[in-house]
């Protein structure tokens, strides 16, 4: 089944060249079933390759789904054209005064991780965010900043800053393989890293958290909270081949000082072409949380929350 898309949203040609199914509005009418309703509450810059990147993942399922991409309320962007923002975002505001309700979403990291979380210009609104989502959402899936802003706000798990930056491929370890959410998933799994802060092992397990995938280098990874019908991973499954090359190349054009991402170019030479080794996992892990919410919505979106 395909992922219901603009057909005017960049990702709608990209990911039918790519060969993922892909179906517009108007055809999505005519089909006798309820597609799932996923929502992408984008917090990145670079607000279409994030799109590309989630729609990828999700649209690759055997089900329809219905995508929405929603926005901070108040916060421009200052990356990403304003007539695309206005042509394919909803402000979160437009959403909730509406009662839409979701049986998933998807919230984003975003380049902040160093300031304090009240400090975040939109900690008011955010914090709502995640609250609604307790009435509104079946399940959400918080990514790297948006997962740890969700640990924190709902468990007061703190983040804490790095010596420097965990950047490059770490070798994780499955550890709760009977996980719905870890379905078909190897006992050593590789996956990009990109942040300055991390979140510590002890407050996951003081909190009553369940770790499903860690590193010995990186720490926790994913993160289960059942009370919150909620996941929280740290890393980036969603990252293309290039996103880390473009992070580096970024950093080293402005003169910043970083490290050549760890075990991603092949001898660690950024001069050579970098190989995707957590496409698959990756494929994995959002087709088994969207499953999972298959199996678990109601079919009439106005039960979720009672």
């Amino acid at each position: 089944m395909p992922i219901t898309l603009p057909q005017t949203l960049p990702a709608f040609d990209i990911l039918t060249n790519e060969g993922v199914m892909v179906m517009s509005p108007g055809r999505a009418a005519t089909q006798d079933i309820r597609p799932l309703r996923i929502g992408l509450l984008n917090l990145m810059p670079k607000k279409i390759q994030t799109e590309n990147q989630f729609a990828r993942l999700i649209g690759a399922t055997p089900l329809q789904i219905d995508f929405h991409l929603i926005r901070m309320t108040e916060h421009q962007t200052k990356n990403t054209a304003a007539e695309h923002m206005e042509e394919f975002y909803r402000p979160f505001a437009e959403v909730a005064d509406a009662g839409e309700k979701f049986d998933g979403l998807i919230i984003t990291g975003a380049p902040i991780e160093k300031i304090p979380f009240e400090e975040v210009t939109y900690w008011d609104e955010i914090t709502r965010v995640f609250d609604w989502t307790q009435s509104h959402v079946f399940s959400t899936f918080g990514v790297c900043w948006g997962g740890m802003a969700m640990a924190y706000h709902f468990h007061g798990i703190r983040k804490h800053m790095l010596p420097r930056k965990a950047f490059g491929c770490f070798r994780h370890q499955n550890l709760q393989p009977a996980s719905p959410y870890l379905r078909g998933f190897s006992d050593d799994v590789l996956v990009p890293v990109s942040r300055w802060t991390e979140i510590h092992q002890a407050e996951i397990d003081a909190a009553g958290l369940v770790t499903l995938i860690a590193s010995e280098e990186t720490g926790p990874c994913l993160v289960e909270d059942d009370a919150h019908r909620a996941l929280y991973v740290f890393n980036h499954f969603e990252y293309d081949s290039v996103t880390l090359k473009e992070e580096y190349d970024r950093d080293v054009a402005a003169g910043k000082p970083i490290n050549v991402p760890l075990n991603y170019y092949p001898d660690d030479d950024p001069a050579r072409v970098p190989t995707n080794r957590w496409r698959s996992h990756a494929h994995l892990l959002y087709g088994n949380w969207i499953n999972e919410i298959y199996q678990g919505t109601p079919y009439d979106l106005e039960q979720i929350g009672r």
